[in-house]
């Protein structure tokens, strides 16, 4: 890629030493949990219980294979439900040094739940986690992406570190979780582009088109995201599902994308663990979000409050207020 991307100005970060950039492969093993969720039925279909089945069962050793083929670590993203109903396959993934991340405990819908909800369902889904693996893990990606208002508070609430379920920047940045609330989390942005399920993700009456992309198209486009990400000194992040990247032709291109991330100069491959470890020591703003209020609709007029940007007492100094991000 011969011209440069512009860095996200609004996130600086400095990598460590040695390295510009930073790339993380992670995989959400859904398995059932996402279908049931979605319609409650659809237990009742074989063949879809079958096509969900293929992830933990077929997919999940083959990625297994990729990785320690290619020595990189993972992070593993693992609804409760899959952990009780996989274990094994769950401690295969801990055992082979890949972490090792909460999604909900039966991926339930998000959008519009009240706090007391949602803190069931996180409970129960580290429960399942420390029940199955012995772990309790640091990192958290919500059910579609879908974060709530009140999710970074219960996150900090039981130790998280980090989430990865926003979409507002191509680099992670301290998160504070309420407002007048001196905490904050690590957040580590995705990207729809980045994620298998709008490649190939089809299955007849529960989700997409109908139109299941090449590998070689994806392959493509994922390998013109991460020259991006190298040339700007962001950070790449991968969403895979096992039973839609887990089939032969796609495991065979996410290798060979894996072999060119890896070949960028300088390019850090690790887990997002890592990477919120290197964010919450190194970067001292901690950034809020707007927030919209519309008190009712049409005719009432809405408020907007802005995002602001704070450096707490007591910030790390690695990276200085404003520090461009290193090219």
């Amino acid at each position: 890629m011969n011209q440069p991307a512009f860095a996200d100005a609004l996130h600086p970060i400095m990598w460590p030493e040695g390295f510009q950039a930073a790339a993380s492969f992670t995989f959400d093993v859904d398995a059932e949990s996402c279908t049931i969720a979605h319609d409650p039925s659809s237990t009742q279909r074989m063949s879809l219980m079958s096509h969900q089945s293929y992830g933990p069962k077929i997919a999940v050793p083959r990625l297994l294979q990729i990785l320690d083929r290619q020595d990189i670590q993972g992070t593993f993203f693992i609804p409760g439900f899959t952990a009780e109903s996989y274990p094994d396959v769950v401690r295969r993934i801990a055992d082979a040094g890949h972490e090792i991340a909460h999604h909900g405990y039966l991926h339930e819908p998000m959008q519009g739940i009240d706090a007391a909800t949602e803190a069931s369902y996180l409970d129960r889904g580290l429960e399942a986690l420390a029940n199955v693996a012995g772990i309790r893990p640091v990192g958290y990606r919500a059910p579609w992406w879908e974060l709530n208002w009140q999710s970074p508070a219960l996150l900090a609430d039981r130790g998280f570190l980090y989430d990865s379920s926003l979409l507002d920047g191509d680099a992670p940045y301290r998160m504070a979780v309420a407002e007048d609330d001196p905490r904050d989390i690590v957040e580590i942005p995705v990207d729809w582009a980045l994620d298998d399920w709008e490649q190939y993700g089809f299955y007849p009456g529960v989700t997409g088109s109908g139109v299941i992309e090449s590998p070689a198209k994806a392959l493509e486009m994922w390998t013109l995201e991460a020259e991006a990400h190298h040339s700007q000194g962001s950070c790449f992040v991968l969403t895979n599902h096992p039973f839609i990247s887990g089939r032969p032709s796609r495991a065979v291109a996410l290798e060979r994308l894996i072999e060119r991330v890896k070949g960028l100069d300088g390019m850090w491959v690790t887990t997002l663990a890592e990477i919120a470890r290197h964010t919450k020591d190194t970067i001292r703003e901690v950034h809020s979000h707007a927030r919209i209020d519309i008190p009712l609709f049409p005719g009432a007029g809405a408020t907007f409050r802005p995002a602001e940007i704070k450096v707490p007492t007591g910030a790390p100094t690695g990276a200085p207020t404003g520090a461009p991000a290193l090219r």
